[in-house]
């Protein structure tokens, strides 16, 4: 129970590790508090106080005695794998937000909006600095995820596929880059299209991808084989969600598939499914959103039009619902 209580100071731990970059200072080999103090601007005796924890936690170890070395496990909290999402979840503004998680209980209305005085997307749209942190932790989470999908689902039957508010567009490139003969549809906010043109570009695959901005509460764009939208619907209460299913349904042709890339949230708890059920109180705390049961899915798609054929697990915490528009 203690564990349980003080789990928080852990959390802390890896948000202060990947503050201070030691994931990167450290990619070249271990090094010794002293050097990385200075190099950082940390106090020397504290950062290796800290250090020690951080071995005691397995993120990292200590080779020879002062000298500290990432683990395998640590290696996750490199800038290019998890240490964006790191960096989100420890933030004042997600630490803030939870602590109003009793507010949320009582009431059922969004922490974030009690806490920050605005909903989570315009919030970020207004301090760019926290969008961009929170973008940056969504593409760190969705890269893995991303060719996880792209493994267990074959896109190469469709000729055009539309991502909702496919963000970056971390997973349309995903899809793109596997698929040479596919092209896309990136459906977003304006504030978002530009990021996702910048990434596609990198990715070498933006010239066969249109750039549509808009809302997807209003009307998404019609010509597309299959409708993508990936840890979109968990975001929304079940009339929003239901809103936007049924504009991707006006927006498809009857045998149109749409493909969900979501948690589904099992019919019981246990230690083992811990994860998910915590991040469906963070969808209550943060989107007024909520996970949910390959049930509530099925109900939820045949309201908006759409009959569930299929669950894919893609072995990434993540399954694809497949449906058709009927």
């Amino acid at each position: 129970m203690n564990r349980l209580f003080n789990a928080y100071r852990q959390s802390q731990c890896v948000g202060v590790a990947v503050e201070l970059q030691l994931p990167e200072r450290l990619a070249s080999g271990p090094r010794t508090a002293a050097d990385l103090a200075a190099e950082c601007g940390a106090h020397e005796p504290s950062l290796r106080r800290l250090l020690r924890t951080l071995v005691a936690m397995e993120v990292l170890a200590e080779d020879q005695p002062g000298r500290f070395g990432l683990t395998s496990f640590g290696e996750q909290l490199r800038a290019d794998q998890l240490g964006p999402a790191a960096r989100l979840f420890n933030s004042p503004l997600y630490w803030k937000s939870w602590m109003n998680l009793e507010h949320s209980v009582r009431t059922g209305e969004r922490a974030f909006d009690f806490t920050h005085g605005m909903r989570d997307w315009d919030y970020y749209a207004s301090h760019p600095e926290d969008g961009a942190r929170f973008d940056a932790a969504m593409s760190a989470n969705t890269g893995p995820v991303s060719r996880a999908v792209v493994a267990a689902h074959d896109f190469s039957r469709y000729r055009v596929i539309a991502d909702i508010g496919g963000g970056d567009g971390t997973l349309l490139g995903e899809v793109l880059s596997s698929h040479p003969n596919v092209r896309g549809i990136l459906f977003d906010r304006p504030d978002v299209i530009d990021r996702a043109k910048s990434r596609l570009h990198d990715a070498g695959v933006a010239d066969r991808v249109d750039f549509i901005a808009g809302s997807f509460m209003e009307s998404v764009p019609s010509g597309a084989e299959a409708y993508l939208l990936k840890s979109i619907i968990h975001d929304w209460d079940d009339a929003s969600a239901r809103t936007v299913l049924e504009r991707c349904r006006a927006a498809a042709k009857p045998g149109t598939h749409l493909l969900l890339v979501e948690r589904v949230l099992p019919e019981r708890a246990g230690l083992d499914t811990l994860e998910i059920f915590i991040m469906d109180l963070n969808m209550l705390v943060n989107t007024g959103g909520q996970e949910r049961t390959e049930d509530e899915y099925r109900g939820l798609l045949a309201a908006a039009g759409f009959r569930l054929e299929r669950l894919v697990d893609t072995g990434a915490g993540h399954v694809v619902l497949e449906s058709v528009a009927v």
